[in-house]
C-alpha cells in the first residue's frame, strides 16, 4: 500500500542554479550524452501527528468548558490558579476542637459579664431598693431624730448608691458624732451606727457647765454638774491657756469610767504638774501625760487596794508609775 505522505522538498537556496532541482527526462548538453544525476536536495523533512487514542467507552472525554470563568461551572478566572481552574478538589477540614472551644468560652463569657453588668446596673438604680427605712444606734448625747432628721435627704435613693462618706457629710453639723458606718439591708433599709465623743470633764461658762472630750469639743450643756459623774476642769481652756487645758483633757481622757466617775476636779500649774481631786477629798499627782496608760492602770489599782481606817491616804503620787507613793 502506497504511504499517504507526500514528500517535502526544501530548496537549498544556495549553489549554482539549475542544479539543486530534480528534472525528469531531460538531457544535458545535447542528445546521446547522458545527463548528470540529480542531487539529493540539502533537507528532506516530513511529520505527521499520530492519533490520539480513543478514550474507553463510559468515561468522560474531558471537563466541560467553563463559562466565562465561573467557578460554579469548572472554569477559573484569568489569571487565577487553584483546585477548580487545575482540576483538583477542594476538601473541607473540620475546626480544631481547641479553637472551637476557646470560641466557646469567648462567647459565653461574654455573655455572662453583660447579664452581671445588667443586673448591677439594674440594682443601683432600681427604685426597689429605695432607701425607705433608717435605723440609728449608737447614740447616747444625741437622739435618734436628731440623726435621722440629718439623713433624711437619702430616703428614696437607691441603697447602692449611699456611701459612708455622704453621711458623715450629712452629719457633720452634729459635732457631737465622731464617727459612723452604714450597712445596707435589702430591700430598703439602712442601718447607721454612729460614735459619739466621750465627754471627760465639765467646763464652767457661766451658769452652765459644758460638757467637753479630749479636744476640748462642747458636746452638751448641764445646769446641775452633781448631775453628771465627771470632774470640773477649774478655769476653762479660756482662763488656763489651750495648752494646759489639752493636758488636762489627755490626762482625764487615759482615765477609766470608774476612775473618772470618783473625781470632782481637775486642775495643771504647768503641763508637768497636772493634779485630780477626788470627791472624797484625796489629792492625786498626775504630773504630765507622759505614760498616762501606764500611770491610769497604776491609780486604779491603788483606790482598789484596802486601805487602813487608822492611817488614810491623802495623796496618790502616780507622777512615777513605776514607783508610786502614797501618803
Amino acid at each position: 500500500m502506497a504511504s499517504p505522505r507526500r514528500p517535502t522538498y526544501t530548496s537549498p537556496g544556495r549553489g549554482r542554479p539549475g542544479r539543486g532541482g530534480l528534472h525528469s527526462g531531460s538531457v544535458h548538453g545535447g542528445p546521446g550524452r547522458e545527463s548528470a544525476p540529480a542531487k539529493e536536495p540539502d533537507v528532506i523533512s516530513a511529520s505527521k501527528s499520530a492519533p490520539e487514542p480513543a478514550p474507553p467507552p463510559g468515561r468522560n472525554t474531558g471537563r466541560k468548558k467553563a463559562k466565562n470563568g465561573d467557578p460554579a461551572s469548572g472554569g477559573a478566572r484569568t489569571g487565577e490558579r487553584g483546585p477548580a481552574a487545575t482540576g483538583g478538589n477542594v476538601l473541607a477540614f473540620p475546626e480544631p476542637r481547641g479553637r472551637r472551644l476557646k470560641r466557646n468560652i469567648i462567647i459565653v463569657a461574654c455573655t455572662v459579664t453583660a447579664v452581671v453588668a445588667g443586673l448591677l446596673a439594674g440594682a443601683v438604680y432600681s427604685p426597689l431598693l429605695a432607701v425607705g427605712t433608717i435605723s440609728v444606734s449608737g447614740t447616747r448625747l444625741l437622739s435618734t431624730d436628731q440623726v435621722q432628721t440629718a439623713l433624711e435627704p437619702l430616703r428614696g435613693r437607691p441603697l447602692p448608691q449611699v456611701s459612708d462618706e455622704e453621711v458623715s457629710r450629712l452629719l457633720e453639723p452634729l459635732i457631737q458624732i465622731k464617727s459612723v458606718s452604714t450597712e445596707a439591708r435589702p430591700p430598703s433599709e439602712l442601718v447607721v451606727e454612729v460614735q459619739e465623743r466621750v465627754p471627760v470633764a465639765l467646763v464652767k461658762q457661766g451658769e452652765q457647765y459644758q460638757l467637753v472630750d479630749v479636744d476640748g469639743v462642747q458636746l452638751a450643756a448641764t445646769a446641775d454638774p452633781e448631775s453628771v459623774s465627771l470632774p470640773v476642769i477649774d478655769g476653762g481652756a479660756g482662763a488656763i491657756g489651750k495648752d494646759l487645758f489639752q493636758a488636762t483633757a489627755a490626762v482625764l481622757g487615759a482615765l477609766p469610767p470608774e476612775v473618772l466617775a470618783k473625781l470632782s476636779n481637775a486642775s495643771a500649774q504647768s503641763v508637768d504638774a497636772v493634779e485630780l481631786k477626788l470627791v472624797d477629798g484625796q489629792t492625786i499627782i498626775w504630773g504630765n501625760a507622759g505614760e498616762k496608760e501606764l500611770k491610769a492602770k497604776v491609780l486604779e489599782a491603788l483606790l482598789k487596794a484596802p486601805s487602813d481606817p487608822k492611817n488614810p491616804v491623802k495623796v496618790y503620787d502616780v507622777s512615777v508609775p513605776r514607783h508610786p507613793v502614797t501618803r
